[in-house]
């Protein structure tokens, strides 16, 4: 036997299949899509708020995490700030949201110059995100649809990501960022995010086929993309979970990194085939 053989881990089924966080993984799962699929079908404020109380939450966990300490003052008010600039979008519309947005950044400036270029990189990042979101989920029927067709490619492929990944283990995928993803989870969770988005795509849309399947393998990868680059964030500062908010999942963070890419992706996409303000939705479908 080689010292590279001897230097691998040896197989151990029983290692791979530890379960003992399924549990709060799944009861917590029924409770934020529950939340979700309520907040997603009324739309409009109800959407706002959802948006806005979860996004916040996600820049709470930003600002503790790249200022290593609890929440201060200015750390307060920009997290109401993000909020305010969510919530405000179905009245006055994106421009509100980016000014308000613009004035937390000013703030971030104004104050606590020594986490100001990771503060603004956390408020220009979700607010992206948050402007992606809304832009998707339009008050008419094809903004539903193509939230929920992100929604569950990004659901499944976290799901598929999760099992495939403990059931069958295998080679890291990226060992020095996430040292418990690996590849064969990757390859389920695009397998079958990929899957559950076309049979979806399928049943809701009149577009070709094609389009469906290249837009959930799109949407997935993106989702797994996202979820290494928090992770690679989190190994910056040395933090194991952005929060403790969710359990059996850690923050709201560490729910919600594998929607972020896959929502600027679908907006990418709507812009590039010429959707713009209503017709956003549609352009992606």
């Amino acid at each position: 036997m080689s010292p590279e053989d001897q230097s691998r881990p040896k197989f151990d089924p029983l290692a791979r299949r530890s379960w003992t966080d399924l549990r709060p993984r799944f009861g917590s799962a029924v409770v934020l899509i529950l939340i979700t699929a309520i907040g997603l079908y009324l739309g409009g404020y109800a959407f706002a708020a959802l948006v806005a109380a979860v996004f916040a939450g996600c820049y709470r966990e930003w600002d503790r995490m790249v200022t290593l300490r609890p929440v201060t003052l200015v750390g307060g008010v920009l997290i109401g700030l993000f909020a305010l600039a969510a919530f405000i979008h179905p009245l006055l519309g994106p421009l509100a949201t980016i000014a308000v947005l613009a004035l937390a950044a000013i703030v971030a400036v104004a104050f606590e110059r020594e986490h100001t270029l990771w503060r603004l990189a956390g408020l220009a990042f979700f607010g992206a995100v948050v402007l992606a979101l809304f832009a998707i989920r339009n008050p008419e029927q094809d903004g539903f649809l193509a939230t929920l067709f992100l929604g569950v490619v990004v659901w499944l492929t976290d799901t598929g990501a999760y099992f495939t990944g403990r059931q069958v283990g295998g080679e890291k995928l990226a060992p020095d960022i996430s040292p418990g993803k690996t590849w064969s989870g990757a390859v389920g969770g695009l397998a079958i995010g990929t899957l559950g988005g076309l049979i979806l795509w399928l049943f809701t849309t009149t577009s070709p086929w094609w389009i469906g399947l290249a837009l959930a393998a799109g949407t997935s990868v993106f989702g797994q993309l996202g979820d290494l680059a928090e992770s690679a964030v989190k190994r910056r500062f040395r933090v194991k979970d952005s929060g403790d908010i969710i359990p059996g999942h850690g923050g709201l963070m560490d729910r919600l990194d594998s929607l972020t890419f896959p929502a600027l992706l679908l907006f990418a996409v709507g812009l590039l085939r010429g959707g713009g303000g209503e017709q956003m939705a549609s352009a992606i479908l």
